[in-house]
């Protein structure tokens, strides 16, 4: 059984920054692709990001070039460095594990962690 924690949302003004992080238990973390999603106020939820397991990124278009996702293998967790904050990033974000070189995730959702961009 997959569990994943998501941790680090917050409060910030736009042009902030915040780092988010998801520890994965349960599983063989440095062989997964992994991604991160977000779901906004009545919105649906959408990819953000993935990192396949040797380390090869993408992302989709409105946060490219802002955010920046990363792993460490030696801690099961996977990051997204978010910069540049805009009101529109507002949302859940959740992390999952994916099949890899797609968006697609494996898992059941955590409980995800709330990002707030506003003044």
């Amino acid at each position: 059984q997959v569990q994943l924690v998501e941790s680090g949302g917050g409060l910030v003004q736009p042009g902030g920054s915040l780092r988010l992080s998801c520890a994965a238990s349960g599983t063989i973390f440095s062989r997964n692709a992994m991604g991160w999603y977000r779901q906004g106020p009545g919105k649906q939820r959408e990819s953000v990001a993935t990192i396949t397991s040797s380390g090869r990124t993408n992302y989709a278009g409105s946060v490219k070039g802002r955010f920046t996702i990363s792993r460490d293998n030696a801690k099961n967790t996977v990051y997204l460095q978010m910069n540049s904050l805009k009101p529109e990033d507002t949302a859940v974000y959740y992390c999952n594990s994916v099949l890899g070189g797609t968006n697609i995730p494996l898992n059941s959702w955590g409980q995800g962690t709330q990002v707030t961009v506003s003044s």
